[in-house]
């Protein structure tokens, strides 16, 4: 972490330790037009992003940005309401940010949720994929500069970057939920354009059923702390060339068409925790 990452991830840490002693060990990050699933919390508390010391607020349409504390069930869960993007001209340290502070605060399982245009042909709007492995394709990556060894190794392996053992449970969930789900790699681009006809042909080439632009640094960063990665991505729309103009109002709304499956999805997930 440079320009002192560290010192400003422990001293938001430290803040939350003054809202809160003891903070969950799971959280939820939601993504575009996702936030509903933060009314299913009870018992919660709200700590709003811009209260935070040096969290960073974001600044796109259908992302919130607050942190709640609550439960689903019984299980304790951390949301994070809203993200940060890289093509917002914030650095990979600052997207991840959020992520870094909840593993100081003992964070062991992190589920990703994102809105993502379908590659593979056998999607359609409104799926939920859950993210077998993904392409790194930003340009930048969120380990770059001096290693902080009290955070993770230098070199993390990223085998199974996405835990196998939360994607089978997911399954599991999905088929006793009645909930169709499918299954694909994600290409992380930088944004903020959705992508042309012939990066798509290409990106399905390379192996990719997904694109979208954001998800792959909190993998990453989650990884090298150790914290186990589950991620699910809302088909949002079907990408450019498999269908006539992509928009993303059609995002936001195919987002929110779509939240009440994701919820029961994770509620279901997270209640069997």
């Amino acid at each position: 972490m440079h320009c002192g990452g560290a010192a400003v991830i422990r001293e938001a840490a430290g803040f939350l330790k003054t809202k809160l002693a003891q903070w969950p060990e799971t959280a939820v990050v939601l993504g575009s037009a996702q936030a509903a699933f933060a009314d299913a919390l009870t018992d919660r508390v709200e700590i709003e992003y811009k209260d935070i010391p040096h969290w960073p607020v974001p600044t796109v349409q259908g992302h919130a940005g607050k942190l709640i504390v609550g439960k689903i069930g019984a299980t304790p869960v951390t949301v994070m309401s809203g993200r940060v993007h890289l093509y917002e001209g914030w650095t990979p340290q600052q997207v991840t940010f959020g992520v870094r502070v909840l593993g100081l605060l003992g964070l062991k399982n992190l589920v990703l949720t994102n809105a993502a245009g379908g590659i593979n042909p056998a999607y359609h709007r409104g799926l939920l994929v859950a993210i077998t492995d993904h392409l790194n394709l930003q340009g930048s990556n969120p380990l770059t500069g001096p290693n902080d060894a009290e955070l993770g190794p230098r070199f993390p392996d990223m085998s199974h970057a996405y835990c196998p053992e939360l994607l089978a449970k997911l399954k599991a969930v999905a088929v006793q939920s009645g909930i169709e789900l499918g299954e694909g790699v994600y290409a992380a681009l930088l944004g903020p354009n959705f992508e042309t006809p012939a990066e798509i042909r290409y990106l399905r080439t390379i192996g990719a059923d997904l694109a979208g632009m954001s998800t792959v640094p909190e993998t990453i960063v989650a990884n090298h702390m150790g914290i186990r990665v589950l991620a699910i991505s809302t088909v949002t729309n079907m990408a450019a060339g498999m269908q006539k103009e992509l928009s993303h109002q059609e995002v936001l709304e195919t987002g929110i068409a779509s939240a009440g499956q994701l919820i029961t999805l994770l509620t279901n997930l997270l209640k069997s925790e």
